[in-house]
């Protein structure tokens, strides 16, 4: 027995189709950490998009607020529906986020980049070497402008605060507030 969809549906389900066809040829159901052309710089796209703004600062200011930086980053950020004032942004959080590799914790950022140069930091993002939850495989996907544009709003911003815990590797238990985040 043949059957059909009714006409109204054909062409919802061929663009389904089309779509689904380019996610999988284009590689999106990998992650992109293991996607050569993104963590290998030699191997990405001669022209990549970047933010456009006055300057490198309010660009990098514009990808903080995009990227959800403050999310883990800003103590109070996320619960107070991202009305933390701007001088409080990126100071770090003591909340914990434990898994299979043990606890990290969000880094005082501002007290990070006041200790390291572009270079080291464009080295970082390229690498993706730190734990989860840090979204790497975003921050690896990033064209050097725009990272350089993070950088330097980062930089702006001044020290400020207090460093975070470090990270506990697995098996030791927290003495502050965590969020189980295993599987």
């Amino acid at each position: 027995m043949k059957t059909s969809l009714p006409a109204p549906m054909l062409p919802a389900a061929a663009i389904a189709a089309a779509a689904l066809a380019m996610l999988t040829a284009a590689g999106c159901s990998k992650p992109a950490a293991a996607d050569a052309a993104t963590s290998d710089p030699t191997m990405r796209p001669a022209i990549q998009p970047s933010v456009s703004a006055n300057s490198a600062v309010d660009a990098g200011r514009y990808l903080v607020k995009l990227g959800g930086c403050n999310d883990c980053h800003t103590l109070g950020f996320a619960e107070s529906n991202g009305k933390t004032p701007e001088a409080d942004w990126l100071t770090g959080s003591p909340l914990g986020y434990a898994g299979p590799w043990g606890v990290t914790y969000a880094p005082n950022l501002r007290l990070a980049f006041a200790n390291t140069d572009e270079a080291q930091f464009l080295d970082l993002a390229h690498n993706g070497a730190g734990r989860p939850p840090m979204p790497w495989p975003s921050l690896m996907a990033m064209n050097d402008t725009d990272l350089k544009a993070i950088y330097a709003y980062v930089r702006a911003l001044g020290p400020k605060g207090q460093a975070m815990p470090k990270a506990l590797d697995p098996g030791v238990k927290p003495t502050g507030p965590f969020i189980k985040m295993t599987p």
